[in-house]
């Protein structure tokens, strides 16, 4: 099943998002060779495609997993988590309808 992990930046968080960044991006990488990651991405602070210091507000992730526990196990070893960029991250079933 698809899984919408919704996540919150702590604020001033955008230096450890810059430095942790490899590892996450890393992890969804994994995600996306294995054929379970629908989409991912930041959300920008700014409306802009590109925030610059203004940094990022949160992110979302769907992705699929077995089931909501090991949807959210994934999201808590999250190395944003580690680096304290995450505040809040919350996971909730996902259908996809369209497209």
């Amino acid at each position: 099943m698809w899984y919408a992990i919704y996540a919150l930046d702590n604020a001033g968080s955008l230096a450890a998002r810059t430095t942790a960044r490899p590892a996450h991006l890393a992890r969804l990488n994994q995600l996306r060779d294995a054929g379970r990651l629908l989409l991912a991405g930041p959300f920008p602070a700014i409306d802009a495609d590109d925030p610059g210091p203004a940094g990022f507000s949160g992110s979302l992730i769907v992705a699929e997993f077995p089931d909501l526990a090991a949807a959210q196990a994934w999201a808590e070893a999250d190395p944003y988590r580690a680096a304290n960029v995450y505040r809040e991250v919350s996971v909730r079933p996902f259908r996809k309808v369209l497209p």
